[in-house]
């Protein structure tokens, strides 16, 4: 006879075999997506914002958008079929997790007709819409602004631009159709989505600024019908001319429609989620890549750094990427395979332990000699602290920045908290190209660092109370070129001589001439 101890434990171990497999299941089908969207705040202004969404595989579905086998521009046929092997990769890693894969390659039904696929999409009944389905879903200009680009002209990027025809007979063959898949290019996605208790869509393919949004089974009639809908934003594409407003860049210009898509639509996550690695590029994307590692709850830099970069080093020909610290677990970087294809790693952490294949990560790419930018916190970024000296990284300081962090003078709660000047000896510097040479307050106190190896040099110094600290500084060791200031709190990025120098800095880092004076300032 069991004891009532005897009793629980029993209940527990049953509860627990029984239950496990559930358990099991759940977390095998689970899907991690890292989500990006663009924040509107009360000013009217929008600022970037990391989410983690967890999604059932079962209840989700990958439309792939008008992947076609060729197009009559030849510049976006090159661009989709250097995309597709990648594509290929994240369809067959969505479909083994459990995700139901529709292929939408519009205006080639006729070439399916018969297929178990297609029969697939027709046999779904007719489900009943929220609002009226549509075949084609316009800009919804109560909803969202103007679309960033002019693609009026069809969006050609090629010169001489290619002639207008239909080219396309059905998908590219790069990416595979398998059994249990289906295809159409209508409101049939809809239905099957009902039929198949689909809540959330995850859309990838071409164009953008056209069929991504408008098409019957994409992104504003998916999210008119209530479906939790993400963009894969590495693997989309435009169809804009760079010789058209604004005027930018064919790259750049795909990412504007998809900061668009994430201000009024939609997140957007990237093919790492599913795949790993680095997100993918266009091999004519030649923009020098900076990666942001940022992880600090103190100076908001999750808010300013992003805002920095789209202001003043997208508009100057960056390529940038953000890997924020989990909501959940700050000291967690996801997204840090991005590293693999950077060319300059800025940092703001503060005090954040990374897991050591995370950390490795960050290691590997200085060991390589590339450049590093540091703000603030980078000076203790990977040591918890007095309490712990070996966990992390806590001689970060010495070992990449040149010299040794001690703590800081305490904030003034009235007035500045310290006056900076330029080092007289060093008013040549690239770094210090159009920073005055007056001293000027600032609100950020004054870090406190010792022992500079010989590699460094000076460039700024702050005053408090009669005390005198090294404020920003270069450090190149065996060719590798760093930067560090301990400004960066949000009163400095509003002060236009703080971001000339991060300007400055990223541009010597690079050993690119620093940029004239214009855009940012």
């Amino acid at each position: 006879m069991f004891t009532q101890l005897n009793r629980r434990s029993f209940l527990a171990v049953f509860l627990f075999v029984s239950l496990a497999p559930l358990f099991a299941a759940n977390s095998a089908h689970e899907l991690t997506l890292h989500a990006r969207r663009q924040v509107k705040g009360v000013e009217g202004s929008f600022s970037q914002r990391e989410e983690t969404l967890r999604w059932d595989a079962r209840k989700t579905v990958l439309v792939v958008c008008d992947m076609w086998d060729k197009h009559w521009c030849a510049g976006a046929t090159r661009r989709g079929e250097e995309m597709a092997t990648r594509m290929n990769q994240v369809v067959t890693e969505a479909r083994r997790r459990g995700v139901l894969i529709i292929h939408a390659p519009s205006d080639t039904m006729a070439n399916y007709e018969g297929t178990p696929q297609r029969r697939l999409a027709q046999s779904a009944p007719a489900a009943v819409a929220k609002v009226p389905l549509q075949r084609w879903c316009q800009l919804d200009s109560q909803r969202e602004a103007p679309l960033p680009i002019d693609d009026s002209d069809g969006g050609c990027d090629c010169q001489p631009r290619c002639k207008n025809y239909r080219a396309w007979s059905g998908q590219t063959k790069t990416i595979e159709i398998k059994e249990g898949d289906a295809i159409t290019d209508s409101a049939e996605a809809y239905n099957l989505m009902e039929q198949r208790g689909i809540e959330n869509v995850i859309v990838l393919g071409v164009h953008v600024n056209m069929c991504v949004l408008g098409r019957p089974f994409s992104i504003r009639q998916m999210i008119y019908q209530g479906k939790n809908v993400v963009l894969m934003r590495d693997m989309t594409d435009a169809m804009y001319n760079s010789r058209a407003r604004p005027f930018v860049d064919h790259c750049r210009g795909n990412e504007l429609v998809v900061e668009h898509i994430e201000k009024y639509w939609c997140p957007s996550i990237t093919s790492c989620d599913l795949v790993g690695g680095a997100p993918f590029a266009f091999k004519e994307d030649k923009r020098p890549h900076v990666v942001f590692v940022i992880s600090e709850a103190e100076y908001k830099t999750a808010e300013t750094l992003p805002a920095f970069a789209r202001a003043d080093l997208e508009s100057r020909g960056f390529r940038c990427t953000f890997v924020h610290g989990s909501a959940a677990k700050p000291n967690e970087f996801p997204q840090i395979d991005a590293l693999k294809s950077a060319d300059l790693l800025v940092l703001s952490v503060r005090r954040q332990i990374p897991p050591a294949q995370q950390l490795e990560q960050i290691r590997a790419y200085l060991k390589t000699g590339k450049p590093f930018v540091g703000i603030r916190t980078a000076s203790h970024p990977f040591h918890a602290g007095k309490g712990d000296v070996k966990a992390g990284w806590p001689t970060f300081d010495v070992d990449i920045l040149g010299g040794r962090y001690e703590g800081h003078y305490g904030k003034k709660t009235n007035g500045p908290s310290a006056f900076v000047k330029v080092v007289p000896a060093t008013t040549k510097h690239p770094v210090l190209e159009g920073i005055t040479t007056e001293e000027f307050p600032v609100t950020s106190h004054l870090y406190k660092n010792r022992d500079f190896a010989k590699t460094v040099t000076t460039l700024l110094t702050g005053r408090i109370d009669g005390q005198t600290e090294p404020l920003a500084w270069v450090n190149v060791v065996e060719g590798r070129r760093v930067f560090y200031t301990s400004l960066g709190n949000p009163d400095d990025f509003a002060l236009p001589t703080f971001r000339r120098l991060l300007i400055n800095a990223v541009f010597w880092s690079l050993d690119k001439p620093v940029a004239a004076r214009g855009a940012g300032k």
